[in-house]
């Protein structure tokens, strides 16, 4: 995620980091050279050109930036639902640590405690198709066959809470809160795995990615005449615009990868992490991960 104040206009024209204009440079400049073509085209043989009219261009350009703020408003949504339920992550994590400070064993809140910092770490590897038994293995030890290693932390958490109930070492009121906690993470777990199983509609993307290649193809036909040789110009900032919506939607339609502008996952773990082993006792804590040339990870 890019992390920065807000730049100047020198920032705002020259900035690449966090920006998709490197991505897309390369259709840009294609699109732009055709133009050139055609431009050159149209003033050696203007009898070409001459029943070319701009107006269904216009049509089809509105159309087209309404159905691509619905397609980007919808994969904000899922960037935007991710970063809720990460929250809400340390949400539930913080209050086990209270919950927890009860506990006479200390033995067991400790092995508790470092059970939710594994189930954070597992969870994130998990949405980053990354091996969940690595990241978990140093926190507790777990059955590295079961399919849902994550969901496995919780449900050993959950029995291990259930146990010190009939030992009678928390009350059952205790033991419901803590329960309810564990649900919550749970429920964490299935929205994140939601957004990440549950891509848009292949066809509902796939039409809009053929549109706008089209559309941005098209459209120096329509300028060559009253523009001449502006044409690429305007040209190269249409195809700026529309291929860079796009490949922003790309980007925020999966929030839990390595892009630059997906959420800072690591960070977020961390965050959980030094404040489990605050909660424990330790002393040296591992330092909050800070952005690296604006990006936080």
């Amino acid at each position: 995620m890019i992390v920065r104040l807000k730049p100047n206009l020198f920032g705002i024209l020259f900035s690449l980091k966090g920006s998709i204009a490197n991505r897309i440079a390369l259709r840009s400049l294609l699109v732009t050279l055709l133009a050139s073509v055609i431009v050159l085209v149209e003033a050696l043989h203007p009898a070409y050109f001459s029943k070319v009219n701009a107006t269904p261009f216009t049509l089809l350009g509105l159309s087209l930036s309404i159905f691509m703020s619905f397609r980007n408003n919808a994969c904000y949504d899922r960037w935007w639902e991710g970063r809720k339920q990460l929250g809400q992550m340390i949400i539930e994590v913080r209050s086990l640590i209270r919950e927890t400070q009860v506990f006479n064993n200390c033995a067991e809140r400790e092995g508790i405690l470092r059970g939710l910092c594994g189930f954070a770490h597992g969870l994130v590897a998990r949405l980053r198709l990354e091996d969940e038994a690595r990241a978990i293995k140093p926190w507790i030890t777990i059955d590295s066959n079961h399919p849902n290693l994550p969901d496995s932390v919780l449900q050993a958490l959950g029995a291990r809470c259930s146990g010190l109930a009939e030992q009678g070492c928390i009350s059952d009121w205790r033991y419901t809160q803590l329960e309810t906690r564990l649900v919550g993470l749970s429920q964490v777990q299935a929205a994140c795995e939601r957004i990440k199983s549950t891509p848009l509609p292949f066809p509902y993307t796939l039409l809009l990615h053929r549109t706008i290649y089209l559309f941005c193809i098209l459209l120096p036909f329509a300028m060559a005449e009253p523009l001449g040789w502006m044409a690429p110009i305007f040209t190269a900032i249409v195809s700026y615009t529309f291929f860079g919506l796009d490949e922003i939607g790309d980007d925020l339609e999966d929030p839990f990868g390595f892009d630059e502008n997906d959420l800072p996952c690591n960070a977020i773990v961390r965050t959980l992490e030094r404040e489990i082993l605050a909660a424990l006792g330790e002393t040296s804590l591992p330092p909050a991960l800070e952005p690296v040339d604006y990006v936080l990870t």
